[in-house]
């Protein structure tokens, strides 16, 4: 008697309607802010010129690990603000960040429009070029670099003159310093 073959099980994903994706994005999108630290925590602190480049390097790498999703929302802000100047522009940089935000970074299931899946290089592909034309039609590429160019420095001087002294990455820094009972 023979043994009976061996059938291989594959899982596949099945994809979702496309109001589907962008609601279970925006939630990730939610999730994802709501683990900003808390903006008194940001502000406050020690604030003093580092001593050494090694001790700079920690404070960027600590720092910059710690309050990314604060200098996220900073880089966002001041970006929006350098546009101030011309509304149109401004909610199509809005829209624009939101398609992408929405549609790639926050996505996690395929994308199904009118029945037929969707891939990822076809995703990226068109918010390419929405992107491109958008920044074709209204020219604002100068004012948006600059206000990304602020906001990076303004995170990157955050970073380098914060103490890192009570910014823990995880617990078992803190139960190593003391600061928890394991």
């Amino acid at each position: 008697m023979q043994p009976p073959p061996t059938t291989v099980t594959t899982y596949t994903t099945i994809p979702i309607s496309g109001t589907d994706v962008i609601f279970r994005s925006f939630q990730n999108l939610s999730t994802f802010i709501s683990h900003h630290r808390p903006w008194p925590e940001f502000i406050s602190g020690d604030f003093n010129r580092p001593d050494s480049v090694d001790q700079t390097l920690t404070r960027i790498k600590t720092n910059s690990k710690y309050f990314s999703v604060n200098y996220l929302i900073i880089t966002a802000v001041i970006a929006a603000v350098s546009l101030i100047g011309d509304p149109a522009a401004l909610v199509m940089y809005a829209a624009v960040v939101t398609s992408w935000l929405v549609l790639f970074v926050f996505r996690e299931d395929p994308m199904n429009v009118c029945g037929y899946g969707v891939g990822d290089n076809v995703v990226i592909l068109g918010l390419v070029l929405v992107s491109c034309v958008v920044v074709w039609m209204f020219g604002f590429v100068g004012s948006l670099v600059i206000g990304v160019l602020v906001a990076v420095f303004a995170s990157f001087v955050h970073c380098v003159f914060r103490s890192c002294d009570g910014v823990y990455l995880d617990e078992s820094d803190a139960v190593s310093q003391g600061l928890m009972s394991v």
